[in-house]
């Protein structure tokens, strides 16, 4: 099916479900793989482990809260896993692992699965509006929501996942309320010391903020509604797509003059070339990749700003990029080197007792779909047993074991580093506060002390008040 080596382009419309997903060769441009039957929103692809493409649909046929969240194995052609939510989900994003997947409504409400079994771990309703874009942490330790009339929320998972009743209001790390109009895009930066957060928005900026602390470092403003954006691997460049075509370049410019203002008009860097609205961007090996509303994908060379290679998309225009190795494409029997250990499972539409559990269906299975759904029952309860008590089962149990043990590690060292970089500001606020307060006692007469309320630290609203 596909050359090993290479990247591979994965697009997705949301105009129509027969348009469905395509993926095409970056390197060659050949059209590699085609699925049918899928119409996902903005934000709502992703890629788990580069191993299973996970899309919500909204308005599936048939299905009785209005979508459906449906999974495909890139390397065994067969049936998707679908899930019916309770109502429709419209982003999706998922952990680094592939351990978790959130996803947001339109009516507000937000949803964690644990991907492995299915199991709808919570659900809360996070905003008064519905639910443009979510996205973990790239170590996974925070989870970001952002909605329609601008507000951006930021949870903790330590917080979400210690919480005995899953549908209980969490409380919020921090949130904003800065940007005016809907969300857009957003971003984590990976490399630097301070985890750092970018957001576009229809209201022509888009803000870079301190993750862990929720301050806001840095304002980018533009002449237009902006649609996109993206980070460069480097993490010093990002890109802003625009309503009419454009993409500017911006330097990502940290910790050298807070909330800085800078106009998009002064950058020298503009792409252009195109009509229509950028609707998504991403990176690849390659270059920058962006499409646009006049139906094409281009990849760009961002050295000399010209166009590597162009793919026609001409049945919509394209709503979700995303870049895979083309080696995730090959078929099981070329491609036996991939773990057993990752598996995922139709999603829960109700929250699950302490000790329920299902089984999950491994990347590799033993047991293949037959044509038709002519397997029957005892054929697949056969298949099950089979699978619970092989040698791959059991390493399958054995690593997923030890990889929740590593990622409860890597959260408790995070807390651990969140809370000596909160006390480190916090004593830098004191010993700033009391030198202002020394040199104000020496330059002008006493005055009656007067309580100041720094922020609001209480979440907009609690429970599951509408709005």
């Amino acid at each position: 099916m596909a050359k090993n080596g290479g990247e591979a382009v994965v697009v997705c419309s949301d105009k129509s479900m027969g348009i469905g997903i395509t993926i095409w060769g970056i390197g060659t441009g050949d059209r590699l793989l085609h699925i049918p039957t899928c119409a996902s929103a903005p934000h709502g692809l992703v890629c788990l482990r580069n191993q299973f493409l996970v899309a919500s649909q909204i308005h599936k046929h048939g299905s009785v809260g209005g979508g459906a969240i449906s999974m495909w194995p890139l390397n065994k052609p067969q049936q998707p896993i679908r899930s019916y939510p309770l109502e429709a989900i419209g982003p999706l994003s998922c952990t680094k692992d592939g351990v978790y997947l959130a996803g947001g409504a339109l009516s507000g409400n937000v949803y964690l699965w644990e991907v492995a079994n299915g199991k709808l771990l919570k659900t809360w309703r996070g905003h008064h509006r519905s639910l443009n874009c979510m996205l973990f942490s790239d170590d996974g330790s925070l989870l970001v929501s952002a909605s329609d009339d601008g507000m951006i929320c930021v949870w903790s998972m330590v917080g979400l996942l210690d919480m005995e009743d899953s549908q209980s209001f969490p409380s919020l790390l921090h949130y904003s309320m800065e940007h005016k109009s809907s969300i857009t895009g957003l971003l984590t930066t990976s490399g630097s010391s301070n985890v750092v957060l970018i957001s576009s928005s229809l209201d022509g900026s888009c803000k870079v903020w301190d993750l862990v602390l929720g301050k806001l470092m840095q304002t980018q403003v533009y002449p237009l509604a902006i649609t996109a954006v993206v980070l460069h691997p480097a993490e010093q460049l990002f890109f802003s797509g625009s309503i009419d075509g454009r993409i500017f370049v911006n330097k990502l410019e940290i910790g050298l003059v807070e909330n800085s203002l800078a106009a998009a008009e002064d950058q020298k860097s503009v792409i252009k070339g195109h009509k229509g609205a950028v609707t998504a961007l991403t990176f690849s090996q390659a270059g920058l990749v962006s499409a646009f509303e006049d139906c094409t994908i281009c990849i760009w060379d961002i050295t000399n700003w010209a166009i590597i290679r162009r793919f026609d998309h001409k049945k919509g225009a394209v709503t979700n990029l995303a870049v895979i190795p083309q080696s995730s494409l090959l078929s099981v029997s070329n491609h036996r080197r991939v773990s057993n250990a990752f598996g995922v499972s139709s999603l829960d539409k109700y929250p699950q007792p302490p000790n329920s559990s299902k089984e999950k269906m491994p990347l590799l299975s033993s047991c293949h779909f037959l044509k038709g759904n002519q397997t029957t029952h005892s054929e697949q309860q056969i298949c099950d047993t089979e699978e619970e008590f092989s040698p791959a089962a059991m390493q399958m149990k054995l690593e997923t074991s030890l990889e929740h043990r590593m990622w409860a590690t890597r959260m408790a060292k995070h807390v651990m580093e969140m809370n000596t970089h909160l006390q480190t500001r916090l004593l830098d606020l004191m010993q700033s506060g009391l030198l202002r307060s020394t040199s104000t006692e020496m330059d002008s007469p006493p005055t009656k002390k007067r309580e100041t309320r720094m922020f609001d630290e209480s979440p907009p609203f609690q429970g599951e008040e509408q709005p």
